[in-house]
């Protein structure tokens, strides 16, 4: 099967970009993830995927589609009980040329125990990691390294990603205590870009739990540009 064949006239050469949405995700989260890919320049068309959606992630609608998104949500078996009849449909779909994009929980899920198995490592909790600047699942922020430059991101019990010594990863941002908060990397002839924290984030977010406002756009675009860049 091949994917990434979106790119129909029908659809103006636009690719298809699918979010979950779902009990895998929390309201709010799959529609942050829908209104960055939107806005980026890379001519994405964004419909949501799940059980209640016209579109469910099945390998024939997985398809038709360039990106998948797995955006935040509750915590890791939970989500890994709903999605593992998706486990194989995903890690297809990367292998044959699909993108996954991945924040907080679908950071997690992109690893193994449990999880896709899409990483070259796996995954663990940031606030478990010995010199974590958070300790407790509040909402909250967290102050990163990307690519260089000292960041401050919206943070609810993110992953950090352990690679394995030979891994062939790119590291976009690290935390504090030097584990890595974000990274791209291949899987098969596809691609994979994950992050702990919540670059993309909304105003309102931070508002909510009475956190100062961080404008963290740009790190949710270079992301994404992670991920579609060949």
């Amino acid at each position: 099967m091949t994917y990434g064949t979106y790119d129909a006239a029908a659809a103006g050469q636009r690719r298809l970009a699918l979010v979950y949405r779902g009990p895998a995700s929390r309201p709010g989260c799959p529609e942050a993830v829908a209104e960055l890919l939107a806005a980026t320049p890379w001519n994405l068309e964004v419909r949501f995927t799940g059980p209640d959606e016209a579109l469910h992630p099945t390998a024939r609608n997985l398809s038709d589609a360039t990106l998948y998104a797995q955006p935040g949500g509750g915590t890791l078996d939970s989500a890994y009980r709903t999605l593992r009849r998706q486990h194989r449909v995903v890690r297809d779909f990367v292998r044959h040329g699909g993108r996954y994009l991945g924040f907080c929980l679908g950071g997690y899920l992109a690893g193994a125990t449990p999880g896709f198995g899409l990483l070259p490592g796996d995954t663990d909790q940031y606030i478990a990691s010995p010199g974590a600047s958070v300790h407790d699942e509040r909402d909250t922020v967290v102050p990163v390294t990307w690519r260089g430059r000292r960041r401050t991101v919206y943070f609810q019990d993110g992953p950090l990603f352990e690679l394995d010594e030979d891994a062939d990863a790119t590291i976009l941002a690290t935390y504090d205590n030097g584990t890595v908060a974000a990274l791209a990397t291949r899987y098969g002839d596809g691609r994979v870009a994950v992050t702990g924290p919540h670059p993309e984030a909304t105003a309102d977010w931070y508002t909510h739990h009475g956190l100062p406002v961080r404008h963290t756009l740009d790190l949710a675009e270079d992301l994404v540009d992670a991920v579609m860049r060949e």
